[in-house]
């Protein structure tokens, strides 16, 4: 019974690159009481394989969170065997809003201690008390009454650096473990008032809005689906658009266009632009963002360091990235910006 891959990601990779078939990019998850997670995980690993589904799944006693993609011919079917799960069944499935099917290359499914790390002991409060769920149209509702609403974007900065509600609070943080106490220390002036969080697909606002029930927060919402779900409702209803930018999102497409507009800039010349990458040095690999034309300038890396390092042979890559510091090994992800345009220059 074949419960892993067995066959490198660099060919998987290249074949799903290569591929013409017709994906769909879809996410879910659910916090549920699972027994025994590496039984289903095994048990959803063989179902799920058989349909052609690639992504990245985590599996916990609390829980599934999953973002994958699957053959368009499938996706119902795929249904079928996610509704035959009795805490799964009716669950809503998530659809990628700019899709290209290139999402994912292999299918992982892991069990973890969490679906999402976030450093709390669920032990003293109930996870299953969140915030209200609300849909488009009472989000924007409730974010047009800005005297008595705070908007709280409960991603971290990368993520937020190249989209974000209007007027929404966007923490300076890597992590939803650091987010929480952050956060907090922030809301704590905005206790009367209603407080509506938002994620990229809902999970970590329902962590995050039934600890704040937990800290003293009456006013508690959640938008139901995130980001991915009000792009949706937003386009079939014909409402306004309060999201500006773009969607990040944790797979190989790095982030979907919800509006046209661009309100990042390339971390190294400082155009506007809304592209995330990885530097090309797999020594470095910093996330950064970088428009097109830097692109070709850097050989698809963050500096002349990594650029002229992955020309380097082979073998020597190997030896000097032992002891050779990049911006990887100094910057946490989104932190490095190449160009200084207060001093006019590039950084080292």
């Amino acid at each position: 019974m074949k419960l892993y891959n067995r066959i490198s990601s660099e060919v998987l990779k290249q074949q799903m690159l290569e591929s013409d078939e017709k994906r769909v990019t879809l996410s879910f998850y659910k916090y549920a009481k699972i027994d025994q997670p590496k039984v289903f995980r095994n048990k959803i690993y063989q179902e799920w394989s058989e349909l052609g589904v690639f992504g990245r799944i985590y599996v916990a006693n609390e829980g599934i969170n999953g973002q994958l993609s699957l053959p368009e011919e499938n996706v119902e079917k795929f249904r079928e065997v996610v509704y035959a799960v009795p805490f799964l069944k009716g669950i809503r499935l998530n659809i990628a809003i700019d899709d290209d099917g290139k999402s994912f290359y292999k299918l992982g499914i892991k069990v973890k201690e969490k679906i999402v790390a976030d450093g709390l002991d669920d032990a003293t409060f109930d996870v299953t008390r969140g915030g209200i769920h609300l849909s488009a149209e009472e989000f924007n509702r409730l974010a047009d009454d800005e005297k008595n609403t705070v908007i709280v974007d409960m991603r971290n900065h990368y993520e937020s650096e190249v989209g974000h509600f209007e007027n929404a609070i966007l923490p300076d943080v890597e992590t939803f473990r650091e987010s929480l106490p952050i956060i907090t220390d922030i809301l704590e002036e905005h206790r009367e008032k209603n407080i509506v969080m938002y994620c990229t697909g809902g999970i970590r606002c329902e962590k995050a809005s039934a600890y704040f029930k937990h800290q003293g927060f009456e006013k508690v919402y959640q938008l139901d689906g995130g980001i991915i779900e009000y792009a949706r409702q937003a386009k079939v209803q014909g409402l306004k658009n309060k999201f500006r930018g773009k969607n990040f999102v944790f797979d190989e497409r790095m982030g979907e266009r919800i509006s046209e507009e661009i309100i990042s800039k390339c971390h190294q010349c400082g155009k506007p632009c809304d592209t995330h990458v990885d530097c090309a040095n797999d020594a470095c690999h910093i996330l950064f963002i970088q428009c097109d034309e830097c692109a070709e300038a850097h050989s698809s890396c963050c500096s002349t360091e990594c650029s002229d390092f992955t020309r380097l042979p082979l073998e020597e890559q190997k030896v000097q990235k032992i002891t050779r510091v990049f911006n990887g090994s100094k910057f946490g992800k989104g932190r490095y910006k190449a160009f200084n345009q207060a001093e006019g220059k590039k950084l080292v």
